[in-house]
Order: C-alpha cells, then sequence, then structure tokens
C-alpha cells in the first residue's frame, strides 16, 4: 500500500512546535493505542485506529510539521487527510495553550 503524504505550516519555534506535536501524540497513545519513538525532532509511528493499521513518519521543522503516514485506501483517503491536516493544525495554533491542548485532545 502507498503512503499519504501531509504537511502543515506554523509559526511557532522548533521547541514550542514539537512539544504540541507530542501532545497530540501523546493524545493519541490514550485514545488509539498509538506508539511514538522520537528520535531528535523526527518521530516514528505505529498501531491501529478504527481497524486500519497505521505506520507514520513525522518531522517537526521551523515552519512546519510533515511527514508519510501509510494510506489508509481509496475511500478513506479524502477523509484520512481531512483529519491530519485538521488536527495538526489545532494542535499548531498559537492562540491556543499548550496546557489547553494537553487537556482536550
Amino acid at each position: 500500500m502507498g503512503m499519504l503524504h501531509f504537511e502543515v505550516t506554523h509559526s511557532l519555534s522548533r521547541e514550542e512546535a514539537k512539544k504540541r506535536v507530542e501532545a497530540l501524540l501523546s493524545y493519541w497513545s490514550r485514545k488509539y493505542g498509538m506508539k511514538a519513538e522520537w528520535t531528535g525532532e523526527s518521530a516514528q509511528l505505529s498501531g491501529k485506529a478504527m481497524g486500519i493499521s497505521i505506520n507514520a513518519h513525522l518531522t517537526v521543522q521551523d515552519g512546519k510539521v510533515g511527514g508519510d503516514a501509510s494510506d489508509p485506501g481509496i475511500l478513506l483517503r479524502a477523509q484520512a487527510q481531512k483529519y491530519l491536516t485538521r488536527k495538526f493544525g489545532h494542535y499548531l495554533d498559537p492562540s491556543r495553550s499548550l496546557e489547553e491542548l494537553k487537556g482536550l485532545g
């Protein structure tokens, strides 16, 4: 199966963006049991959500967070792309505090 590319821009420092991505991955860990392994500014994700196996690699950079995730197939591709963009956009929104994000999910 192919890969689904995603990229979300942000205006935060790289350090702040990484903290927020860590909060999002923690949320996914609690909700779906996803596992994340960090190496520097990159994370490898694996697990299952709603019966679909997911493997992804993402990198936090100045001005953007992006990566590739396993493609769920033609029927769910657009929905998955929209979900990733929305969730990362929510967590990388500078008008939201990190504490607020850790509490909401």
